[in-house]
């Protein structure tokens, strides 16, 4: 059983909002994740939602603007909100940029050299957080959605679309939407993935991976502002989404939200509607 240690404890609408660190094994360093522990889970089990936050973030952004809470408690939902990228493994150039490194984690296994051993996201999210969390919390392991924001949209929509069952349903707000077409997936894809390995990049890519989904009915939320200049500077393509996931068969509910920016005031204004298309599934 991994060990976790408690770092801060808040009570918050009946339930508990925590942070614990731990030892992880698949990045080779400590890390913290926040989790949303409601009354129902003195008894248990619950379902188990888990967010996945953008580029710069730590876990702490969720857990202070998100406004989610309220909502976790209403449905009975423990929510887990994880870092966005290994921490302190002193790999030359993890600290040069914002969008690259350390807080830019972009949710793959790394497979080039340099990064390789520590920058393992994907298999930490999919695979290690959550037996951390099935060890340690009262979750119904058969009742998991994830969700997230910019980058973490994109590795909440790849999570679910690459571990087909294993989350009941998926939601973003301003996801990435196609990677391997935008700057910043380009330059992410090209430092872990290697840059004349473009093939692999595609197996990263919720566009490529719609397009290829087998396995039970997924139907995706996403809301996405209007006024949100990484939309305008084509960082998102929530466009190319849309086609994918027409080709592919997969059930889409694109929201575009009129006025709305890219922040967590977005983000928290229909924070409520995405925890009542988790608990539609759930029930079913």
């Amino acid at each position: 059983m991994v060990s976790i240690t408690e770092e801060s404890s808040n009570k918050s609408f009946g339930g508990w909002q925590k942070v614990y660190s731990h030892d992880s094994k698949e990045l080779g360093c400590r890390m913290k994740f926040g989790v949303f522990i409601p009354s129902e889970a003195e008894t248990g089990p619950v379902p188990v939602v888990y967010w996945l936050s953008g580029l710069t973030c730590t876990e702490q952004n969720f857990v202070t603007k998100a406004g989610a809470q309220q909502y976790a408690a209403k449905h009975g939902f423990l929510v887990v909100a994880p870092d966005t990228s290994p921490r302190g493994c002193n790999i030359e150039g993890e600290e040069d940029s914002w969008d690259f490194g350390t807080g830019a984690g972009f949710y793959v296994d790394a497979t080039e050299e340099k990064w390789k051993k520590n920058y393992r996201m994907y298999s930490y999210i999919t695979q290690e957080l959550p037996a951390i969390i099935t060890e340690n919390f009262k979750v119904a392991s058969d009742k998991a959605a994830i969700m997230g924001h910019s980058m973490g949209g994109h590795g909440a929509l790849i999570c679910a679309l690459k571990n087909p069952g294993q989350y009941k349903s998926v939601s973003a707000f301003s996801p990435i939407c196609n990677p391997i077409n935008c700057p910043w997936g380009v330059k992410a894809f090209s430092g872990y993935l290697g840059a004349d390995k473009k093939d692999s990049w595609k197996e990263y890519d919720a566009c490529e991976l719609v397009k290829k989904y087998n396995g039970p009915p997924l139907e995706i939320l996403v809301d996405q502002g209007k006024a949100d200049n990484f939309l305008t500077q084509g960082q998102l393509l929530p466009d190319a989404l849309v086609t994918s996931c027409a080709a592919g068969g997969v059930p889409l509910i694109m929201r575009m939200q009129e006025e709305y920016d890219h922040s967590y005031y977005f983000i928290s204004s229909f924070m409520g509607d995405h925890f009542d298309h988790h608990a539609k599934f759930f029930k079913s």
